[in-house]
């Protein structure tokens, strides 16, 4: 195929300017390079392919492409994804060089040569084709690892107060403003991968999280309520969630602490599944501070130990706002008889409900009780767990 070779030689620089042309058209990833950067090195790798391609008319028999040819590919796929060209970017490149080859062929082959040259033009494509995609694919998979590498370091660094510039030029994220630092609790371990789905495409970016501490770093006000709908609805169980928000990235470490302190709160309480913040639970925040004031407070419910349905009942009451209404209705017993168990209540523990300054002390002990757990249990070493975890 020596004079059909020739033949095609003498056009491959109008190819080239062809095909770059086409995917600047139809590849919207082509269409939004620089001009410069289509006609240099856009240019240059669309004519190093039309040099394999001319050599395969060259040579005639034997394999389309050497080993050596392949490695070429290899080696410009893996640059490309490094370059965060995407894959399918690359391969429609390829499909609309190999169009405009063929119709050059059909201008310039004579018939008896067309098939041959045909023939050589899919045998190309079909070595070419599957090692560039898995050149490309494992170049990606490195990408990505390294990508989620970085990724992690800087959260780390973030939620540790260490410095933190640098990983974040490294990860190409503006680490800038007001930020919410969540922290979640699921029931049961849902798939990482599928957390995470849930928060980018809430969120619409990729979000930095953590998915051994399952806490998540989101940038500006985020709707951290709807966050937690949508991704109880997407990992099908209940989430607890607490969230902080920190006005500089200096401030996201303590944001951290704070959000893991009412995660911690929430879970104790046994409070339902939604979102929290701090204000959500600050008077159970204050009381969970660790003193013999504490010890006694909880104390003030001892008597109702052997009595645990006059401890629902108060749990009832207080739950709803000292109604006595709702309340029993709740509980799906008669105004008289919740009547007849506060009155216990007052008698056993010496404290009256009807009393406003003794109604305060009832519920503040009721929070403390719940954070120390039941009398038999409230020994040294309750206390301590409530030290290191306030």
């Amino acid at each position: 195929m020596s004079d059909l070779h020739a033949r095609m030689a003498a056009r491959v620089g109008d190819l080239t300017a062809v095909v770059v042309a086409r995917c600047a058209a139809e590849a919207p990833f082509y269409g939004a390079l620089p001009r410069a950067t289509l006609q240099g090195e856009v240019a240059r790798s669309i004519a190093a392919v039309h040099a394999l391609l001319l050599r395969a008319l060259r040579d005639g028999g034997g394999g389309p492409m050497g080993p050596g040819d392949l490695t070429r590919l290899i080696e410009w796929s893996a640059r490309r994804a490094e370059e965060r060209v995407p894959l399918e970017a690359v391969i429609a490149a390829y499909l609309i060089g190999a169009e405009v080859w063929w119709q050059t062929l059909t201008e310039v082959a004579e018939p008896g040569e067309l098939a041959g040259a045909g023939g050589k033009l899919l045998a190309c494509l079909h070595a070419a084709l599957p090692a560039v995609v898995l050149a490309h694919q494992n170049a990606q998979e490195d990408l990505h690892s390294e990508d989620k590498r970085v990724r992690r370091a800087l959260l780390g660094a973030l939620l540790a107060g260490r410095p933190y510039e640098e990983l974040a030029g490294v990860a190409r994220i503006a680490v800038v403003g007001e930020h919410e630092v969540v922290a979640f609790a699921f029931e049961s371990d849902p798939p990482s991968r599928l957390v995470q789905s849930s928060l980018d495409a809430f969120t619409g970016i990729p979000v930095l999280m953590d998915h051994v501490a399952r806490i998540a770093l989101l940038p500006g006000r985020s709707d951290v309520p709807g966050l937690v709908a949508r991704l109880e609805m997407d990992v099908g169980q209940p989430v607890r969630a607490a969230a902080a928000r920190s006005s500089v990235p200096a401030a996201i470490s303590s944001a951290a602490q704070e959000a893991g302190r009412v995660l911690d709160l929430v879970r104790r309480l046994g409070r339902p599944p939604g979102c929290y913040r701090l204000d959500d639970v600050l008077l159970e925040h204050q009381l969970a501070r660790p003193g013999d004031g504490l010890v006694r407070l909880a104390a003030k419910l001892d008597p109702l130990e052997e009595h645990p349905y006059l401890l629902e009942t108060l749990h009832v009451f207080v739950e709803r706002g000292l109604n006595r209404r709702q309340t029993a209705l709740e509980l799906c017993v008669h105004r008289n008889t919740l009547d007849y168990r506060l009155q216990r209540v007052s008698a056993l523990t010496g404290l009256d409900l009807a009393v406003p300054a003794q109604a305060r002390l009832i519920q503040a002990a009721l929070v403390a009780r719940d954070l120390a757990g039941p009398a038999d249990h409230r020994g040294v070493t309750g206390w301590q767990g409530t030290a290191e975890s306030g």
